[in-house]
């Protein structure tokens, strides 16, 4: 697997576990995924997202939005209120990284 070259703001200030790593690649971006494609492109290994993937779906964060010949695809459901406010929380670590640059510059 190959190593992330930089790490979010938002994983750095949690940690570093396979459920963030998937969590941060998912709210980076809006298109759907089958769990093998997520699981290469956070860089967590299947068995690992096989652990968590279906409690996630069950607790609605995240949704299955088609099938495509034996696989399914899915992405973050971004109407839960975890994911709304994981997402604002992205956004607050960001911006206060940037202000800090930009005050050391």
């Amino acid at each position: 697997m190959r190593k992330k070259a930089n790490k979010s703001f938002f994983m750095f200030r949690f940690g570093d576990t396979p459920q963030l790593r998937v969590l941060d690649f998912l709210l980076s971006d809006y298109f759907d995924y089958s769990m093998t494609q997520i699981a290469r492109e956070s860089n967590v290994s299947y068995n690992s997202i096989k652990v968590f993937f279906k409690d996630w779906i069950k607790q609605g964060i995240l949704i299955k939005t088609r099938k495509v010949g034996k696989s399914d695809y899915y992405k973050l459901n971004r109407k839960n209120n975890f994911i709304k406010n994981l997402i604002k929380l992205d956004w607050i670590l960001t911006k206060e990284n940037i202000e800090v640059k930009d005050e050391k510059d």
